[in-house]
């Protein structure tokens, strides 16, 4: 099949999976529309639908793309496919950070916005990125990287849980909720702040394809191609941060997306062009993540499984996948 055939089938895929889950998820939970309508209480359903189900549904679809993109400037970045958010400990840095930030501000009764939250998640994921480069300088094995970048994650963790022990009453209960990943609770006013800072990242990271192509054949093929590969490699980590960023600071740590959502995409289309895959990529998590919440809410309703530990079961065998593959190839 030629190559333009092959994407436009795969983007068309994607694009009617994403309304038909759309479609689902918005009738589907723990009341169902059928039952609303059957009673003849259309207020209820109209608030249920556009006062909770909507904004999640969007949340969820904007912040799977990010996370997936996030996942594939990481895995370009390092040139692992293994690489990713989570992976790396990268979203455990800011869970801590976002975390400590609503344990210092909610103790002193005063809300944090949306912003804060963002620039709080920002911090952590960079001081975790920070921390990632420096041992990627002494190690040569990618294999080596990845598990510090496990244990950089269990320490992040160790130390957010030991806040959260010591933090008031009120704030245990939001903290425990985010904390184990979900798009619920997500208003208007989310949605809002997600649709200005996950587009416009998303957006910049596509005007990066022609330097980013050029850095996958090596970064001394991008610097003959005229990339300034440093100024380069500084902007797919601030990007890449800023992405994860903005998923933790308002869903909680979400394992395995960024990882199994780039793989899964470069299958279908059988390449890693970058102004090819970073489309699908936001596509691609977005089907992800909504296909995963509508299993959270649905498949224990009326109780929710957190949206992690429903990604986990679809993504952690991916990432098994991927790793064995990879040392199968090493050893060849």
């Amino acid at each position: 099949m030629p190559d333009k055939s092959r994407y436009a089938l795969g983007y068309v895929l994607l694009i009617i999976l994403l309304f038909a889950l759309l479609a689902v998820s918005t009738v589907t939970g723990s009341v169902s529309l059928g039952e609303l309508l059957s009673q003849k209480d259309q207020y209820t359903a109209e608030q249920i639908i556009k006062g909770i189900r909507l904004p999640r549904l969007i949340a969820a679809a904007l912040l799977g793309g990010a996370l997936s993109v996030s996942g594939f400037l990481l895995q370009t970045f390092f040139n692992n496919p293994i690489a990713g958010p989570f992976v790396l400990g990268i979203s455990s840095g800011a869970k801590l950070t976002v975390a400590l930030s609503m344990i210092f501000f909610l103790g002193r009764g005063i809300k944090i916005s949306s912003a804060g939250l963002i620039f709080a998640a920002f911090a952590g994921s960079m001081l975790c990125m920070g921390l990632i480069l420096l041992i990627s300088g002494r190690v040569r094995s990618m294999s080596l990287l990845i598990i510090c970048g496990v244990m950089i994650g269990y320490i992040c963790s160790a130390i957010t849980d030991f806040a959260v022990t010591f933090a008031d009453d009120s704030n245990i209960v939001n903290l425990h909720n985010w904390s184990m990943g979900s798009f619920s609770g997500t208003g208007w006013g989310d949605v809002r702040t997600m649709a200005l800072v996950v587009p416009a990242a998303v957006i910049c990271a596509f005007l990066l394809s022609k330097p980013m192509g050029a850095y996958q054949l090596g970064e001394t093929y991008a610097a003959n191609m005229g990339v300034n590969v440093r100024r380069f490699r500084i902007t797919l980590i601030l990007l890449s941060g800023l992405l994860s960023a903005c998923v933790t600071a308002f869903a909680g740590p979400i394992s395995f997306v960024g990882v199994a959502a780039p793989h899964l995409i470069k299958s279908l289309f059988k390449t890693a062009r970058p102004i090819v895959i970073i489309p699908a990529c936001f596509l691609g998590g977005a089907v992800f993540c909504l296909f995963c919440d509508l299993i959270a809410r649905t498949l224990l309703a009326p109780t929710e499984l957190s949206i992690s530990s429903v990604t986990a079961v679809f993504g952690a065998p991916i990432v098994i996948w991927l790793m064995l593959k990879r040392r199968k190839g090493a050893a060849k």
